[in-house]
């Protein structure tokens, strides 16, 4: 299986940039356990996909190489931070693609550029080799045009590894079809979802109800603070992770007049814009001053949402909602308003707070031809039950 890298995920001796100049010449030394994995079950790496830097984005547009276009429309984005991966998938110019989702990265792109995207449950698939953004919420997962090659994918690479403490041993749940329901959390739902986003989803679930389902509605009052909390955590693990990233250990190097202005130079040239504002966001929320009236009360509201969640799935086997708010947009529309560039993640942050498994299937087009995706949240190790819905959903 002819197979595009997401460029965070480390092959012995081919560069890894992150789509950021402060790795651009960078050659990884080792190989990441999921290259590992499908390299011995024979897959082949063809590529190298672009990203938004250090996954830090909902367009693609981040990466210091430039934009990735949207294979459906060429003066649109193809999502991110794997817009690259999901473009290759899209335009066949490869049979699949490996992405990394913190807060939607696999899935978002996946519906705006038509292919499936999976999610896996925290922990299901090893970081080891990830280059890390948020550690608590990344996670590699599989983009293809089909069910059936996202689920293959998944079956090589899931699984514990020793060099990843976060790893879990496999563990699959398994249900009768027949016997699901589907939870529906209208209220959620109403927060930000465009008109034609709206029509899409309703054609969708009663699609899966004709089909026998029972559709059923929920409630997750925390749900909606979900995007807020994400955007305190994620900046707080990030400001972390790529502290490491100071010109001295490896990576590009500018040079200062003494060691802090090493440091300053290196880190100034060598990050982009939307990285250095989610670095000084998490340090601040993370400082003195600050860390029990930001950070504390995002990871309250985290566990509260996993809570919650787990309280649903006792109620219905599976949670739809639509996987982004809108169709994809023009590229250059929201790079001068940070905030409706997250708002993109609005659906696709809870299962990632929770860390649930969740996939996005294409659900049809919109007039102007763009995709659309139906997002199904699943328990933790539910990925079967997310492939046979998805399979029964693409069969209608």
């Amino acid at each position: 299986m002819p197979i595009a890298v997401k460029d965070n995920i480390l092959i012995k001796g081919r560069r890894v940039s992150a789509g950021s100049k402060i790795l651009a010449n960078y050659t990884a030394v080792y190989d990441a356990t999921v290259i590992t994995k499908l390299r011995a079950a024979g897959a082949i790496f063809i590529g190298r996909t672009n990203m938004d830097e250090f996954a830090m984005g909902a367009s693609t547009e981040n990466s210091a190489f430039g934009p990735t276009k949207n294979p459906y429309d060429s003066e649109r984005v193809a999502g991110g931070s794997s817009g690259g991966s999901a473009a290759a998938a899209a335009a066949d110019l490869a049979l699949a693609a490996l992405g990394s989702d913190t807060g939607g990265s696999v899935r978002q792109p996946a519906a705006f550029c038509g292919v499936v995207g999976l999610k896996p449950t925290y922990g299901a698939v090893s970081r080891f080799g990830l280059v890390a953004l948020a550690s608590s919420f990344d996670q590699i997962g599989p983009l293809a045009r089909t069910v059936d090659d996202v689920e293959r994918i998944f079956e090589v690479i899931k699984g514990r590894d020793e060099n990843d403490s976060t790893s879990l041993p496999s563990k699959v749940s398994r249900s009768n079809l027949e016997k699901f329901k589907l939870g529906v959390p209208r209220r959620f739902l109403d927060q930000g979802l465009n008109s034609v986003a709206a029509d899409n989803f309703s054609a969708a679930v009663s699609s899966l109800a004709a089909a026998g389902y029972e559709i059923m509605d929920i409630d997750l009052p925390t749900v909606p603070y979900a995007l807020a909390a994400y955007y305190v955590i994620m900046p707080a693990e990030a400001s972390s992770n790529l502290a490491r990233y100071d010109g001295i250990r490896y990576g590009a190097y500018f040079p200062g007049q003494d060691l802090f202005d090493d440091y300053r130079t290196t880190r100034g040239n060598g990050f982009g814009l939307e990285v250095r504002r989610r670095v000084i966001l998490g340090t601040y929320a993370l400082s003195a001053g600050y860390y029990d009236a930001y950070y504390a009360k995002a990871f309250a509201v985290k566990q509260a949402i996993a809570s919650e969640f787990a309280a649903a799935f006792n109620q219905v086997d599976a949670i739809l909602t639509p996987t982004t708010p809108a169709p994809a947009f023009k590229l250059g529309e929201r790079l001068a308003d940070p905030v409706q560039m997250y708002l993109e993640d609005l659906f696709t942050v809870p299962a990632n707070l929770a860390g649930l498994p969740a996939i996005s299937i294409p659900s049809g087009r919109a007039a102007n031809g763009l995709p659309f995706g139906l997002q199904i949240i699943a328990p933790p190790g539910g990925e079967d039950q997310l492939f046979q819905i998805a399979k029964r959903y693409a069969n209608l």
